[in-house]
């Protein structure tokens, strides 16, 4: 497997003095943490989509951490994210107490401030630690090197207020195996209900999100504390057996050499650098298969600041090698040096950053905007194989690829960073084979994709109590589709569509094309027994959403075709032109599903009606009929809907835009701006009431009220097109989509008034 890699990636860690806000004072790229968030703190992670760290409260603690494609394959259980060694940890002991071992409040943490400067794609802490009546000032600044993709830096700074032999403590930690490992792959939902209590975990009964195949509800963890992921019992980090590990006193280096359970081999080096001028007292490596440490001592005086970088190194076998490399490449950022890795670093962000999304007269909107961005441009990647997974690289959701790769996050990459989007389908075109194993076993033709798909092998890796899902929320199969159709509208590559997108066009086509049922009655096509997206409808014929994005999917194969000269199947027209798409002709509004399926279960959407009109399907339809279909969706979400998952929210503030209510476009725009962010670091969760967290879909569900709601932006045959009137919310003076890529030229698109209060869309070359 070949990825391209643009430079070296290097963990350093170093504490430095950021001056300034970021973009020249723009305080919608920070967002900062102080006393008030000890007790309730979503941690955020740092990652440039091959590799993570979490951040924390002190800023040195040992913290998860992630590889791209490192999956733990327990047998029994199914794939998940295995931990990486904690590689962001140091530690300083101030002849009283240990840092990471002193509790954090408020009386020992004073002044403490903690910043994610995502235009920097960095995180600064800052505080007085106090201890037995002494106090240092600690700074800490840690990154993953956007430019330098094997590297990450942590820096810390000390500057105590007494003259005393200090202690400073560097490792490299593996992370602890499982408590309690489930057989998630075979166990029904109260088996594995029966498993967690049997670990001695707590459950809640009745989350509506978890049922098994016959739509049961099923059991989930508690989370063990507030900021706890739900269903962390479930969600547990998989394993890295530890095989190697090393250092050196004189070279002050540390390595260490792993494998996931029946996974790919890992490697992390860490290279560490003095402060000028220093000479330690003492340097002493310690190693273990529990951690491997380089404690130094020194004498330090009152009043002067020390400053200590720490630059690690990660890599795998599928990444670009294991030990010599992660060594070479830890040692090269240390002579290379903080000043230049860090300036290569912020250049790196600051040129994603020519692509945004811009607010004039709503500053907490725009910082909303910036923050679900920074996790999209986080957890991409450039020109690689690489998707990603639901929750980015977290164990929630188990690491798996999941249709939010295709029609959530994918529509808001291609215009913005398309080759990050581009990655998005070529794991998808990777991962055919598998996809088309599947459709045979079945006895259908073409590519059946799974509902979550293995990030490294891009197998079926559905949980059990969720195999309803996995065989008939089938949707998927047309999302990817479509994706890759619009990656061809957006970039006009037609050497890529031959190469690439074209058979994963045609394979979906043909699978929609054996799966859908010829009903010679009615002269239409059905598709039967499948799991609407409203997922507790979980065994309906004829699912309005999945017969109406497989036509599309279908057209869009046939239309790829016609640009590449290809006789497309008769059989794909055949389909679409008949497919049936349910509709009350009394009420005037799609249903959805068939008619003779009762639409009155309490869920977590209410209603999936809303999503014919999500911006890569959006069916053709009057206004009448949409703004009927409107309401029902809210109607639903009102009454059937006690914590809305808010994947329907984001769609309901992107149809009352073409509904032409910039007003209700604001007002549901503002709903997914409540409960949904969780502090200090709008990390996102599917409900308001859940901890269901690191939530991409949804990020990427707000951006495109934005890139496609209120410009009335639509992907069409010609390319990028205005098909609905724009609208701005009162209060607004203009919304703009800054450095859009279409056809490999860059434009500015402009929502404003003019001076009568009339909305008007202006598309203009690219501001520098």
């Amino acid at each position: 497997m070949k990825h391209t890699m643009t430079g070296l990636l290097v963990l350093c860690c170093f504490v430095f003095q950021l001056s300034g806000m970021a973009a020249g004072g723009d305080a919608s790229f920070d967002l900062t943490a102080t006393e008030k968030d000890f007790s309730l703190y979503f941690p955020a992670y740092l990652a440039n989509g091959f590799f993570t760290t979490s951040t924390s409260l002190r800023g040195t603690d040992a913290t998860l951490s992630f590889m791209v494609g490192v999956m733990d394959y327990t047998p029994g259980d199914v794939s998940r994210p295995a931990a990486l060694p904690s590689w962001a940890e140091v530690d300083y002991f101030d002849g009283a107490r240990w840092l990471n071992s002193t509790p954090v409040t408020a009386s020992a943490f004073r002044n403490y401030r903690q910043t994610l400067r995502m235009y920097d794609g960095l995180l600064h802490t800052q505080y007085d630690f106090a201890s037995g009546g002494r106090s240092t000032r600690v700074e800490v600044t840690t990154l993953v090197s956007e430019d330098a993709t094997h590297l990450g830096l942590i820096s810390l700074s000390l500057t105590p207020d007494f003259t005393s032999t200090v202690r400073l403590r560097f490792t490299l930690r593996p992370y602890p195996a499982p408590a309690h490992r489930f057989a998630v792959a075979r166990l029904t939902a109260p088996e594995l209900e029966k498993s967690i209590a049997d670990a001695g975990e707590s459950l809640r009964l009745t989350d509506p999100t978890a049922v098994d195949q016959k739509g049961r509800a099923g059991a989930l963890a508690r989370p063990p504390d507030p900021t706890a992921p739900d269903r962390a019992a479930m969600w547990y980090p998989g394993y890295v057996q530890n095989l190697a590990f090393g250092g050196s006193e004189a070279q002050r280096i540390l390595w260490i050499t792993g494998r996931a359970v029946d996974g790919p081999q890992i490697a992390e080096a860490a290279a560490i650098s003095l402060p000028p001028g220093v000479t330690p007292s003492a340097v002493k490596l310690q190693q273990s298969p529990q951690v491997v440490s380089l404690e130094i001592a020194l004498a330090a005086e009152r009043g002067r600041t020390y400053t200590f970088t720490k630059y690690v190194a990660a890599s795998g076998e599928n990444w670009g090698g294991l030990k010599d490399a992660a060594l070479n490449w830890a040692e090269g950022a240390r002579k290379q040096g903080y000043d230049s890795l860090l300036a290569k670093h912020q250049a790196a962000w600051h040129a994603l950053w020519k692509s945004d999304i811009q607010v004039e007269g709503d500053p907490e909107v725009q910082r909303v905007i910036h923050s679900d961005l920074f996790s999209l441009l986080e957890n991409s990647t450039v020109n690689t194989g690489w998707g990603m997974s639901g929750c980015g690289l977290t164990p929630c959701y188990m690491g798996h690829q999941f249709w939010d790769n295709d029609a959530w996050d994918f529509p808001v990459l291609v215009l913005l960073q398309p080759q990050r989007a581009k990655s998005l389908e070529m794991f998808r075109y990777r991962t055919l084979a598998p996809a088309e194993a599947r459709a045979r076993e079945r006895h259908y033709i073409g590519a059946m994709y799974p509902w979550e798909s293995d990030p490294l092998k891009g197998t079926d890796v559905t949980p059990y109590i969720a195999v309803g899902f996995a065989e008939r929320e089938i949707h998927v199969n047309a999302d990817i589709a479509i994706a890759n159709w619009e990656y061809y509208l957006t970039t006009g590559d037609e050497a890529w569509l031959r190469d690439y997108g074209y058979r994963v066009l045609r394979e979906t086509a043909d699978f929609w094309a054996s799966r859908a049922n010829y009903n010679r009655e009615k002269d239409r096509y059905e598709i039967l027994h499948v799991t609407s997206p409203d997922e507790a409808y979980n065994d309906v014929p004829n699912d309005a959403f999945t017969n109406a994005v497989a036509q599309k999917a279908l057209r869009c194969a046939v239309a790829a075709a016609g640009v590449l000269g290809q006789t497309p199947n008769p059989k794909w027209s055949e389909v679409a032109q008949r497919m049936y798409i349910p509709f009350s002709v009394k009420e005037q509004r799609h249903l959805d599903f068939d008619e003779t399926v009762p639409h009155n279960k309490k869920t977590w959407m209410g209603s999936s009606i809303s999503w014919l009109a999500y911006p890569p399907l959006d069916l053709a339809m009057s206004k009448e009929i949409r703004r009927n279909d409107f309401n029902f969706a809210t109607k639903s979400l009102s009454e059937l809907t006690p914590d809305a998952n808010d994947m329907v929210p984001v769609m309901l503030g992107i149809e009352a835009a073409e509904l032409g209510d910039g007003a209700t476009a604001y007002k549901w725009m503002k709903f997914s701006m409540g409960g949904f962010l969780k502090p200090p670091f709008n990390m996102r969760s599917e409900t308001a009431k859940n901890n269901a967290i690191y939530n991409l879909s949804i990020s990427a569900g707000f951006l495109e009220n934005f890139i496609y709601g209120f410009t009335g932006l639509r992907f069409t045959d010609q390319g990028l097109s205005s098909v609905y009137p724009p609208v701005l919310p009162p209060g607004w003076k203009r919304v703009t989509l800054r450095g859009i890529t279409v056809h490999n030229q860059w434009f500015d698109f402009i929502v404003s008034r003019d001076e009568a209060g009339k909305v008007h869309l202006e598309k203009r070359p690219a501001a520098p």
